[in-house]
């Protein structure tokens, strides 16, 4: 099993800045995407930013400029930097791993979640 554990939320005002850690922890031999997803009350879950094991990342346009996916391979970390937050920005966020497991002649991926954090982006 895979534990993933978030933190860093909290509330600050328009225009600051926030940093979330999410550390993957168990039974890992490898780990292709780490995302980050949020979901508003009364919202569907979003996709806001991706980060594979090659380097690539990628972001919804409501975010690309002032959000920045990062992630330490060596610690099965990743965070994601949030600068010039804007009230729209809140909601609870969920880090999501895509993990590779390798067994007794068993290899499967399974998809593993956080608990989530809340951002609130308020005056």
């Amino acid at each position: 099993q895979v534990q993933l554990v978030e933190s860093g939320g909290g509330l600050v005002q328009p225009g600051g800045s926030l940093r979330l850690s999410c550390a993957a922890s168990g039974s890992i031999f490898s780990i292709n995407a780490m995302n980050w997803y949020r979901q508003a009350p009364g919202n569907q879950r979003e996709l806001v930013a991706t980060s594979t094991s090659g380097g690539t990342t990628n972001y919804v346009d409501s975010v690309k400029g002032r959000f920045t996916i990062s992630r330490d391979n060596a610690k099965n970390t990743v965070y994601l930097q949030m600068n010039s937050l804007k009230p729209e920005d809140t909601a609870v966020y969920y880090c999501n791993a895509d993990v590779l497991h390798v067994g007794l002649g068993v290899t499967f991926r399974k998809d593993y979640w956080g608990q989530g954090t809340q951002v609130t982006v308020s005056s």
